[in-house]
């Protein structure tokens, strides 16, 4: 087992401290956060230890848990590289590119290990469909979020659009060419809604509109390619796979056909991708874990929370 640490117990870091002293993987030595009351409390409610002071944590730990506002991230990835520690950092990975390329190269420099929080990749609809996600040329994105005041010091797009960016990312194995973006102030000092239209150099264009004063929330991604389109509902955690094919000769009475304006017929055939139920943010803990007892390269890189991040700042520069 891992001894493990964490900085930030608010009310992501709470989760995280949960599933760190349930995990098979994690010894939890202890937490740190900087509001005293709030650690003593936590520590008599549920008997996790709490350090006042972050140094002797980082002490005696393996591996440290970031999940403090994104203005402390750099920070406390700094202090873990200096006392060669592996880290998890949540999303986005710093509040600037210039942090988060420091970070890497000081990580690639000293062979630590650096997870990003971008949960979303663990996800049981996304992952029991992705294999089915071919060279898409078209995705349409939409994450709408009901009004809550955490996360508001920060644009939607860091605050929600983010978690799309990563996944875009990482199915398009291609270069950004160009990104169109529009947002609004509603409730917030900094945008509420915002749409990006991103292009990207093998042709592929997406969608994505992001917003978090919607009346209903809806996290689902839609995804099209040559004789397939596929449905990803990251909320409901469901899937769904439409493929054509030519048609067969004779045909039952129960397939669907379609004829197309040159008279090819195909069949259109659904599918539904096998979803196994787990706990992602545990799933995304655990994989660190696992990249650091077997010596393997992480699932979320900090280059991939690099990445989000520049095409991120790119949105939030265009809407500002």
């Amino acid at each position: 087992m891992l001894k493990a640490g964490l900085v930030g117990a608010g009310h992501l870091g709470k989760i995280h401290l949960r599933l760190l002293s349930q995990s098979k993987k994690y010894e939890l030595v202890g937490f740190y956060d900087a509001d005293v009351q709030n650690g003593k409390k936590l520590e008599a409610e549920f008997g996790y230890t709490y350090f006042d002071n972050f140094d002797d944590l980082l002490s005696q730990i393996d591996v440290l848990d970031i999940v403090t506002p994104t203005i402390y991230h750099y920070d406390y990835a700094m202090k873990a590289i200096e006392n060669r520690t592996h880290f998890f950092i949540e999303k986005p990975v710093t509040q600037t590119l210039k942090q988060a390329e420091e970070i890497l190269y000081k990580c690639r420099e000293y062979g630590i290990k650096a997870q990003v929080g971008h949960v979303e990749r663990y996800n049981p609809a996304f992952i029991g469909s992705k294999d089915y996600i071919n060279n898409p040329m078209f995705i349409e994105i939409h994450r709408l979020a009901e009004f809550n005041p955490r996360g508001t010091d920060v644009s939607v797009v860091l605050d929600l659009m983010i978690h799309d960016l990563d996944i875009l990312l990482s199915l398009v194995k291609s270069k950004v060419k160009t990104i169109h973006a529009s947002g609004v102030c509603v409730v917030s000092k900094s945008p509420d809604i915002a749409n990006a239209r991103i292009e990207f150099e093998n042709g592929c264009v997406a969608n994505l509109t992001t917003s978090r004063i919607s009346m209903k929330a809806m996290r689902k991604s839609r995804f099209f390619q040559q004789d397939a389109y596929i449905s990803v509902d990251f909320l409901e955690k469901k899937a769904e796979v439409i493929r054509m094919k030519p048609a067969p000769e004779n045909p039952s009475d129960y397939d669907m056909i379609i004829e197309n304006a040159e008279g090819e017929k195909n069949q259109i055939l659904f599918e539904y991708p096998n979803i196994q139920p787990n706990n992602a943010i545990l799933d995304e803990l655990e994989s660190l874990a696992d990249s650091i007892m077997e010596n393997k390269n992480v699932e979320v890189s900090l280059e991939d929370g690099t990445e989000a991040l520049k095409v991120a700042l790119e949105i939030v520069k265009l809407i500002s």
